[in-house]
């Protein structure tokens, strides 16, 4: 069995990673833990910050929620259980990784686009934990993938058998074509990109990232999501 945890705001795109968990969990069966994090109450009373605490969900949060509730309950051997966290830090995320063995955890676009500084720092802190991330993109949900594209981290020190390796290990699709990275130079690399994609038919982009000191910026970067429109599968270093 494996354990997906997908932080969320219950947007509609929560369904498609639903979705996206039970397709890497191959049958074998899944427990997905959907987290929704908040700002811990700021205040010392008790009967305040149980107060504070009680948030309702919207109707659309609802329709999401029970959609998702709908899928899971016709899928065989597999669960999901929602769990309210309230105020998040780097040890209590691992904590929270560990209690329920999540093997992957799957980011939407719509969370990472959310404004709230705790969304943010979730997805801030989400990638600098050892456990894969796979982040969705906005093109139409997809049932499977198949083939990958590795975008090899110059300042990395990854060979692309061990990352090959790893991902026969833990799911079931291959790399069939690798590049450089071309953070600073997407334009020249484009046209190379989209030959490739094309040719090798590739429906999934991995990379590798490490640990970063934790920055808000008031502008969003393009990241690999944005400019390619696929899905990107990031492994920890040390994990691969």
């Amino acid at each position: 069995m494996k354990n997906f945890l997908i932080p969320t705001t219950l947007k509609d795109d929560t369904i498609c990673a639903v979705k996206s968990a039970i397709s890497q969990a191959k049958s074998s069966g899944c427990e997905i833990i959907l987290m929704m994090v908040s700002d811990a109450p700021d205040t010392f009373s008790s009967s305040g910050y149980l107060r504070e605490m009680r948030t309702g969900l919207t109707a659309s949060q609802e329709t999401v929620l029970d959609t998702c509730r709908y899928i899971i309950d016709h899928t065989p051997n597999c669960k999901i259980k929602v769990h309210n966290q309230y105020g998040l830090s780097s040890p209590i995320f691992k904590r929270i990784i560990d209690v329920f063995s999540v093997k992957l955890m799957i980011l939407t676009h719509s969370y990472k686009q959310e404004t709230k500084r705790i969304h943010q720092y979730v997805v801030q802190l989400a990638a600098n934990q050892k456990c894969p991330i796979l982040h969705l993109s906005l093109e139409q949900y997809k049932d499977d993938f198949n083939k990958a594209l590795y975008i090899e981290n110059a300042s990395g020190n990854m060979h692309v058998k061990d990352v090959q390796q790893f991902l026969s290990a833990n799911f079931s699709f291959e790399i069939v074509s690798q590049t450089a990275s071309f953070e600073d130079n997407y334009e020249n690399f484009a046209p190379h990109l989209s030959e490739a994609i094309s040719k090798y038919d590739i429906d999934l982009l991995v990379e590798t990232r490490k640990g970063e000191k934790i920055k808000f910026k008031k502008k969003k970067t393009e990241n690999l999501n944005d400019k390619l429109g696929l899905p990107v599968l990031s492994l920890y270093e040390e994990m691969a």
